[in-house]
């Protein structure tokens, strides 16, 4: 694993943009960083699809046995949740894909910071934009990237097995430009696998009183919606406990069983299901033990708020944010890899049940946040 520095691109900025990446710079912050870009060797790709792969099978044993043994209590679930949860996980709604994050050297196993099962972003830098780099510059070269294949082949699959509800599939979102794009990047993977789509902000949706069913703006019953949207923040909402109850008239992708993904006391969790895992961190809910060098983060945390390094006693590093409430996981700090002062953390995606490739954030920084800088990569 290598950092390379390169000549970006001459107007590099209109052919991101020709792909959909309009938001490449903030004022003087440049997010799609192509002045440099990070080389791995077959070996290392292979060592991050293992453990993307072997991790993804853990989390999935990690549900069942939340489910089955009743441990519910270390996400802190209402009863309607846990229901919710429950009812989904044995009737197998569609799911479509996630992202692990990673700190990696080349020399030692990937290691997990997080899993971003439920709302992750960075898709269309990811699927698209680097690959359009390669091509541009290193057409002989490959990249860890077949992620937008595995979208089609997952909605194919979906489709073909009839396990999509209606006619058509909603596709949700916020209004900020990275989730647009996101949702965009899906919703043209559906429609590649045939399927049509609508496209609206999550604040249109409503709840026809008279027919008992969520609709869109037009009034349109609301069968499958895929909902860039966190489910812990459904679920607080004025018709959260409507999309609970009607589980079997709305599917809602990602489906409501990845709350116990998403949120980051399942590192805790699946560090004591699989000790001797070589992709896990020691982490736990009840404070840092003996761990020396640890990281504080809430677990219903996003994008690197309310995360703090600690260095026997001592901060090292700190992020506020508005998601202390939530609780908080300590984690062993792992040393994540310097290049020349940039710190890369690896996105790994998972698209059904495979691997389909990374993408690399960086940070001058420790923490990850949302000003990270994307950097393609190669092999």
């Amino acid at each position: 694993m290598r950092r390379i520095p390169i000549a970006p691109r001459p107007n590099w900025q209109a052919k991101v943009e020709e792909w959909g990446l309009v938001f490449h710079t903030d004022e003087d912050l440049v997010y799609w960083n192509e002045s440099a870009y990070y080389e791995f060797t077959a070996r290392e790709i292979d060592e991050i699809e293992t453990a993307t792969n072997k991790l993804h099978a853990m989390c999935l044993e990690a549900i069942d046995h939340v489910i089955t043994e009743k441990r519910y209590y270390l996400f802190g679930f209402s009863p309607k949740v846990i229901q919710a949860i429950e009812w989904s996980w044995e009737a197998e709604p569609p799911t479509l894909y996630g992202r692990f994050d990673f700190v990696y050297d080349g020399f030692h196993p990937p290691k997990l910071l997080e899993y971003n099962a439920d709302t992750p972003t960075a898709l269309l830098e990811a699927a698209v934009i680097q690959w359009k780099w390669l091509q541009d510059l290193f057409p002989h070269r490959d990249q860890f990237n077949s992620i937008w294949e595995g979208l089609v082949e997952q909605w194919t699959w979906l489709k073909t097995n009839r396990k999509l509800l209606g006619s058509q599939i909603h596709f949700g979102h916020g209004d900020l430009w990275e989730d647009e794009l996101t949702v965009a990047v899906l919703r043209d993977t559906a429609q590649e696998a045939g399927l049509a789509t609508v496209s609206l902000l999550m604040e249109n949706i409503g709840w026809d009183h008279a027919r008992q069913w969520f609709a869109d703006e037009n009034n349109m019953k609301i069968w499958t919606i895929f909902k860039l949207y966190p489910w812990e923040w459904m679920v607080k909402e004025q018709f959260g406990d409507l999309a609970l109850d009607n589980l079997k008239d709305t599917q809602w992708i990602e489906p409501v069983w990845k709350m116990v993904l998403s949120n980051k006391a399942l590192m805790a969790l699946l560090y004591e299901l699989f000790p001797s895992s070589p992709y896990l961190l020691p982490a736990y809910l009840d404070g840092p033990r003996s761990m020396r060098r640890y990281v504080e983060k809430a677990i219903l945390g996003r994008e690197g708020a309310n995360v703090t390094i600690y260095d026997g006693g001592s901060v090292v590093e700190s992020r506020g944010g508005d998601y202390a409430a939530s609780g908080s996981l300590f984690q062993e700090y792992v040393e994540i890899p310097n290049f020349d002062g940039n710190h890369p953390i690896i996105g790994s995606w998972i698209v059904g049940e495979d691997a389909r490739g990374i993408g690399i954030r960086e940070t001058y920084g420790l923490i990850t946040d949302n000003m990270a800088r994307f950097v393609p990569h190669l092999f």
